[in-house]
């Protein structure tokens, strides 16, 4: 690299950085600047709680209060695995995925680990309508699990997604959104839940979102560049 470019690349490199830090400050202004609310939000979720089909705060703002929200949230982790997934050369980027292991002792463990983390998931995506968890925790504790099944060597390196595993992807935000839509051709507002359905579809979002919390992140680990480690020849 010549010292011209090595000059532009430095100048662009100050431009995003001074923009970044001002839109920090435009931010840090606007939140300074908001006025303070009429009513309290907390006491606001409280009293709507019966009707939100849970009986947790938390999950009751995430799946029913402001779930566009979580809608939200989701597609960005969509739009997020599809990129890596884009930038995903197999088979040259399979080869420099984290190499298996015959490890004895770590497949064991992996083993034991396992099943219980699935009990975990499953617990923390019923406790959530009640106490804190839900989708994102379990889900989680999901990609956990996949890792550690990467990392152990029993599951094949990454491979193109098939029909199976796009569905996985898209299974949170294709309910989600279902059910969003539902609601508008019921004659209600976008994602406005009937009252005496509200808890069934919420457990039914969330069971979705589970699973496809769970393969994004694990997509995102197994088509993230590993370090490839050479050998040394004269070894």
């Amino acid at each position: 690299m010549n010292a011209s470019v090595r000059i532009r690349t430095a100048w662009a490199h100050r431009l995003v950085a001074a923009a970044a830090f001002a839109f920090a400050l435009s931010l840090v202004a606007v939140m300074f600047d908001m006025p303070i609310a009429a009513s309290k939000l907390s006491a606001q979720v409280m009293a709507s709680l019966p009707q939100s089909g849970v009986d947790h705060p938390v999950t009751a703002v995430l799946l029913n209060f402001r779930s566009y929200d979580t809608l939200l949230e989701i597609g960005v982790l969509l739009l997020a695995v599809f990129g890596a997934l884009a930038s995903f050369d197999t088979p040259a980027a399979a080869a420099a995925c984290v190499a298996s292991t015959a490890n004895p002792l770590l497949g064991s463990l992996v083993r034991a680990l396992v099943p219980l983390m699935l009990l975990v998931a499953a617990y923390l995506l019923w406790a959530g309508s009640h106490r804190p968890g839900g989708a994102f925790q379990a889900g989680a504790v999901l990609a956990a699990a996949g890792v550690l099944l990467r990392l152990a060597g029993m599951v094949p390196t990454f491979l193109p997604p098939n029909v199976l595993r796009r569905a996985a992807l898209l299974a949170g935000f294709v309910i989600f959104l279902a059910v969003g839509l539902g609601a508008l051709v019921t004659g209600r507002a976008l994602l406005e839940y009937p009252r005496e359905w509200a808890g069934s579809l919420i457990l039914l979002i969330e069971a979705a979102l589970m699973i496809s919390i769970g393969w994004i992140l694990v997509s995102l680990f197994m088509a993230a560049p590993s370090p490839v480690i050479e050998e040394n020849e004269n070894t």
